[in-house]
């Protein structure tokens, strides 16, 4: 039988014990002395930590194995259907829904298109999102505590509130505490928490992704906006007004368009899908052209429209450059629907990232990686899964 959840969360109650879970999360099944090793801790402090997580049902002792000599090991690992996660993406045009294991693995994926971007009809839809997610098995019911939703923009992560959202037009919503109020009828008793979009895949590419294992790593995601997680030290950086890594909204361009922050030669004002599109149109003299055309117009050879993507290369490589020359990550993956057309300015970025990045931060890794829509509903899963290391 499964224990009981104890005060709404996980016995992660002290920095070890934080340590020994995350480290079995994002590397197990993994010894006790393995633990000890790769953190640090003496192995007193990795029984003492690894018991209650134990008892409460989150870690489980492998079969023990002989190693050789010495005493046999018994390899700790996660038991990843002892607690199940819903994970929310609002888009401006829909739901994306996701349940999920305790290692973010996907189980179940909904999409909802969405009637209007009004607050209460995102608030409702969320909601019904919810509901069906947890329909789907008697168990995501009993062991499901926590949800994650993510939204493009300026989001305190603390307080729940989306301060800005450019393609919702939102400001200053308490999405957090709407949704609780929502959501939280009856018997069900979630526990939400609203982040930056960016932020949680972040976290996500940290645990289970090209992140694990590096102490230090960006994340850059190319679409309809340019985002950017940050890790530093093992730690997502969130910033102390709670934004960081807004690679979207480095100027590149001093004679560039105006960007809806209020800036002018943004990144994202140049080299985001819809900044693409609207340069294209202004090209070609063409107001109907679709990001599908004006890829396919590039490719077949348009000149007018291979020059704006040129452009859009050259912004991007210059932004990457200058987050490479102030963080010094050993990696850089860029992510998005925005590699669709990744062959039309790939030369651009990295020719131009070679060229701004200062010393030996030119020879910073980059990982190109697709990243499906139900990807982004994933990231706000992990968001959800975090919660447990968080007092």
């Amino acid at each position: 039988m499964t224990p009981r959840r104890q005060s709404g969360r996980a016995p992660v109650t002290s920095p070890a014990a934080a340590t020994v879970f995350t480290t079995v999360l994002t590397q197990g099944p993994v010894s006790r002395v393995d633990v000890a090793r790769r953190t640090g801790l003496s192995s007193a402090a990795v029984t003492k930590a690894s018991r209650p997580l134990i008892e409460a049902g989150y870690l489980v002792e492998m079969d023990s194995a002989q190693g050789g000599v010495g005493r046999p090991a018994s390899p700790l690992d996660l038991r990843a259907d002892r607690e199940f996660f819903l994970g929310v993406k609002i888009t401006d045009r829909e739901l994306i829904g996701v349940v999920t294991d305790l290692r973010s693995q996907i189980l179940v994926t909904k999409f909802h298109q969405l009637p209007s971007r009004k607050v209460d009809a995102v608030v409702d839809g969320v909601s019904e999102m919810v509901t069906e997610l947890l329909a789907e098995s008697k168990a995501y019911k009993q062991r499901t505590h926590c949800v994650g939703v993510t939204v493009a923009g300026d989001v305190d992560r603390e307080s729940g509130f989306v301060r800005y959202s450019p393609f919702l037009h939102w400001r200053d919503v308490p999405l957090a505490g709407l949704l609780a109020e929502k959501i939280n009828t009856g018997k069900t008793d979630l526990e939400i928490t609203v982040d930056n979009d960016v932020k949680a895949i972040t976290v996500a590419e940290r645990w289970f992704g090209n992140g694990v294992g590096a102490d230090s790593f960006a994340l850059v995601t190319l679409g309809t906006g340019i985002g950017c997680g940050l890790v530093v030290n093992g730690g997502v950086v969130t910033g102390s007004h709670g934004v960081a890594g807004e690679i979207g909204h480095i100027p590149v361009f001093g004679d560039g368009p105006l960007c809806h922050c209020g800036a002018t030669g943004c990144v994202e004002a140049i080299a985001s899908t819809d900044a693409i599109v609207a340069q294209a149109r202004t090209a070609t003299g063409e107001p109907g052209l679709t990001m599908e055309e004006v890829i396919t117009g590039a490719r077949l050879g348009d000149a007018a429209l291979r020059r704006v993507f040129a452009r859009a290369g050259v912004a991007i490589g210059r932004g990457l450059a200058a987050m490479a020359n102030l963080v010094g990550p050993e990696r850089i993956i860029v992510s998005g629907e925005g590699l669709d057309a990744y062959d039309l300015f790939a030369d651009e970025i990295r020719e131009t990232f070679a060229t701004q990045a200062f010393g030996a931060a030119a020879h910073c890794e980059l990982i190109l990686r697709p990243l499906p829509f139900e990807e982004w509903a994933r990231g706000a899963a992990a968001i959800a899964v975090q919660t447990l290391f968080i007092s």
